[in-house]
């Protein structure tokens, strides 16, 4: 073995006794990724530093984001460094790196397999999956990555939640005297409770969408919506068309329900090349994000949208729509025109949530289609859950009555955290920083195709951003751009900009722990 790469091992080791970290049991083979495919995952990876921890750190922010799963058989050192043009040292020592930071286990016969890391007893809780987030926070703290003040704090620009409004509370309050009312019935409502269903028919109809209850199924969330319409659409093999770059988790529910996922160019989509791709794959299902698209912000055009439902009535082939932003428009031009246009269409699926609109805490979503269509999901989806919270629904149905007087608090308060981080990065940083018409998030281009690298060297800086590749169907593109959302504290926000410009710097000069503003 060469001696550089034993000494590494030789220094990990005595570190991983000091660490408080775990070595994970030898998990489950799930999956295997190939030397071209990590290549192509890693993109531009090393942001600086000795080589070897920047590919560790740019492999473990690629598990932590969920690009890279939990289970994957890394290719051999020797394979991977041929891949990357790299020494065996280099492969060798990241690895290493990787083992003792509980992200990877190597078994004679199972070669190097990623995990998450598992804490030892009474050092904090383990990494969990949360909100708009594939792992929580505590993963990246526990993982030690390179040069993060642990007394400075670790910003998250990754999780799309703002927080509660001042009117959560008494909804909850009013929530509980209306409770009565239901607790002498199971609490089983596999439709959800009629008062919510009525609320979000009526606020379809005040958009221009005749609907009735019988067209809304409550769901636990808008993910849980998206992940029962792909488990009822698609079998494996089954083609499912996506923008590109899209929402990361609706690719995973459509992954997971064994879809083969086809992107078409957003931002904004390109209803011609949606149509070729209909046409050419025949796909069982096609998701959409129309208002503030995630992570682009764009905004399909109403004529657009009446050409999507052609489309889908033309193919026969369900069109989901994800209008879960939509009614955080940040501008003046009022609320875009419903998805599903007069709702007359049986194959355009709308879904919507009060998770982006009201809190994240809040798991209540729903599904607006045809009354057949809801019949069956309603059937379907009692394998998972069978029903939605009583009190979380009731609380909603409350907010949604008060939407006039919560919504234009919570577009204000958005609207500045947007323009504070969207100014402040616009004076430090030679990137080009759109500003969303509505949303959480800014889509920032990077000029280069560094974006994991960035999110790598963000990561070291104590900032959590989400890379663009995580945001594509097959992990490959979106390369130059980077997802920040604006949800956080003007505090933190305020925190993060400097943290970016070093990061940026890492990435730019090569050289470690640089700091300082970077020119054009």
């Amino acid at each position: 073995m060469d001696p550089i790469v034993r000494l590494i091992g030789l220094v990990f080791q005595v570190q991983s006794r000091k660490s408080g970290l775990m070595p994970a049991a030898t998990p489950t083979v799930l999956r295997q990724l190939s030397p071209a495919s990590t290549a192509r995952l890693l993109g531009a990876w090393h942001a600086g530093g000795p080589a070897y921890v920047a590919l560790a750190d740019a492999l473990r922010v690629a598990v932590l984001s969920g690009t890279l799963a939990p289970h994957t058989r890394l290719p051999s050192e020797r394979e991977l460094a041929a891949a990357l043009h790299v020494s065996r040292t280099t492969t060798s020592g990241a690895y290493a790196r990787l083992r003792e930071l509980g992200f990877a286990v190597s078994r004679v016969g199972s070669g190097t397999v990623t995990t998450l890391p598992q804490r030892s007893a009474g050092r904090g809780p383990s990494p969990t999956a949360g909100g708009d987030a594939p792992v929580a926070d505590d993963a990246l703290r526990g993982g030690g990555i390179t040069g993060v003040d642990a007394g400075g704090g670790y910003l998250d620009l990754w999780q799309a939640t703002p927080p509660a409004p001042p009117e959560l509370h008494d909804a909850f309050a009013r929530a509980l005297e209306g409770l009565p009312a239901y607790l002498d019935s199971g609490g089983y409502e596999p439709y959800g409770l009629t008062p919510l269903r009525e609320a979000v028919a009526a606020r379809y109809r005040e958009r221009g969408v005749p609907t009735t209850a019988d067209e809304i199924l409550v769901t636990t969330g808008a993910q849980q919506a998206i992940a029962l319409l792909a488990r009822t659409h698609l079998r494996p093999g089954d083609r499912a068309v996506v923008e590109t770059p899209t929402y990361f988790h609706a690719m995973e529910a459509m992954r997971e329900a064994g879809g083969r996922l086809l992107g078409v160019p957003t931002g904004p989509l390109d209803v011609d090349q949606l149509a070729s791709a209909v046409h050419r794959a025949r796909p069982r299902l096609v998701y959409l994000v129309p208002d503030y698209q995630n992570p682009t912000g764009s905004v399909l055009a109403g004529d657009e949208r009446a050409a999507v439902r052609e489309i889908a009535d033309r193919y026969g082939v369900t069109v989901v729509g994800d209008e879960t932003l939509v009614e955080l428009g940040l501008s003046d031009d009022g609320t875009p025109p419903p998805f599903a246009g007069d709702g007359t269409s049986p194959h355009v699926v709308s879904v919507g949530s009060a998770s982006k609109v009201f809190w994240g805490g809040l798991r209540v979503g729903w599904i607006r289609a045809h009354a057949q269509v809801i019949a069956h999901l309603a059937r379907a989806r009692q394998s998972a859950d069978i029903a939605t919270a009583v009190l979380d629904q009731l609380a909603v149905t409350e907010l949604l009555a008060r939407r006039a007087e919560v919504l234009p608090a919570r577009r204000r308060l958005l609207r500045e955290r947007r323009d504070l981080l969207v100014d402040g990065l616009r004076a430090a940083l030679p990137w080009e920083v759109p500003v969303p018409a509505g949303g959480l998030f800014c889509w920032v281009d990077l000029g280069r195709p560094v974006a994991q690298a960035f999110a790598a060297a963000a990561a070291a800086e104590g900032a959590r951003v989400a890379a663009g590749p995580l945001f594509t169907p097959d992990g490959a593109g979106a390369g130059s751009h980077v997802r920040l959302t604006f949800t956080r504290s003007p505090a933190e926000l305020a925190d993060a900009v400097p943290r970016l410009v070093r990061a940026w710097h890492r990435v730019s000069s090569g050289r470690p722990g640089a700091s300082g503003r970077l020119g054009a």
